[in-house]
């Protein structure tokens, strides 16, 4: 209480300092100095002082800076100010985790929205608020809302609900019409043929190297040119092998030149007994 001349006429209300309230500090601010002013009290020193009594040593570490050196002149402004800001900001990231940890669900956006206020109380600004917000939004939602950064929040949650129940109703749809069984069993049909043919381009390239392998080289010294009967005794085996049915790749390859054969196989030449395994 301050003393001095004139001070009987103004010091008759006691300073009633509120308990601190870390939630909120510029409203504690608020209420300490009504509580000054109906006191008399208009000293910075004085304030400065009363202030630090009401401190908790947990909250007054916050600004331990300006209590172990304090200005010169104006220390109780300067307390006031650092204390509302650091606090402010603390609680700003302590809430802001908070709401990093909250889903939409099955509400709507706007729903949401004011959901996450509640949450948030005045702790949070709205920048922040819609930052976190159509962070939480379907990724369709918030590509067309990422134009409308210079709209008010709450135009912006109507505007997200409104896409919201357009997105919903075209995905009903989409669920609620058959696909024509004929138009699935086509493409199925279209896809098996495509893969039947690419196999038998496969097989008949691979055929096609063993043979050009197997067959001698004009210029080998072993080469004979096969005579007419031979030849033709090789395209009526030919002719024969694709009519036959059951025989390993090999034998319908090869003929009796298979050196190979894989079960089962109903190749019965006695001749090729040497390439049965």
């Amino acid at each position: 209480m301050e003393t001095g001349p004139g001070a009987s006429s103004v010091n008759r209300v006691a300073v009633r300092v509120p308990v601190f309230c870390p939630a909120d500090p510029e409203l504690w601010f608020t209420m300490a100095e009504r509580s000054f002013q109906a006191s008399g009290i208009t000293s910075d020193d004085t304030k400065y002082g009363y202030i630090l009594g009401a401190l908790n040593p947990q909250y007054a570490a916050e600004v331990r800076d300006i209590i172990m050196d304090p200005p010169a002149s104006g220390p109780y402004q300067k307390l006031k100010t650092e204390l509302i800001r650091r606090l402010s900001s603390s609680q700003e990231q302590r809430t802001r985790r908070l709401l990093e940890h909250e889903e939409m669900g099955d509400r709507k956006p706007a729903q949401f929205l004011r959901h996450l206020r509640r949450l948030a109380g005045k702790t949070v600004t709205d920048s922040v608020l819609r930052t976190l917000w159509l962070g939480r939004l379907p990724t369709n939602i918030q590509v067309i809302l990422a134009t409308q950064k210079d709209v008010d929040l709450d135009k912006v949650a109507e505007l997200a609900d409104a896409v919201a129940e357009t997105v919903t109703h075209r995905v009903q749809i989409a669920e609620t019409t058959p696909v024509a069984g004929h138009d699935f069993e086509a493409l199925l049909n279209g896809k098996m043929a495509q893969l039947a043919v690419s196999l038998r381009q496969e097989i008949s390239a691979i055929r096609e190297e063993l043979i050009s392998e197997r067959r001698p080289s004009r210029h080998d010294g072993n080469f004979r040119p096969r005579s007419p009967s031979q030849v033709r005794s090789r395209s009526d085996s030919r002719n024969r092998r694709h009519g036959k049915r059951g025989v390993c790749w090999y034998h319908w390859a090869f003929d009796a030149d298979a050196q190979k054969c894989v079960q089962p196989c109903t190749w019965s030449n006695a001749g090729n007994e040497r390439g049965s395994h």
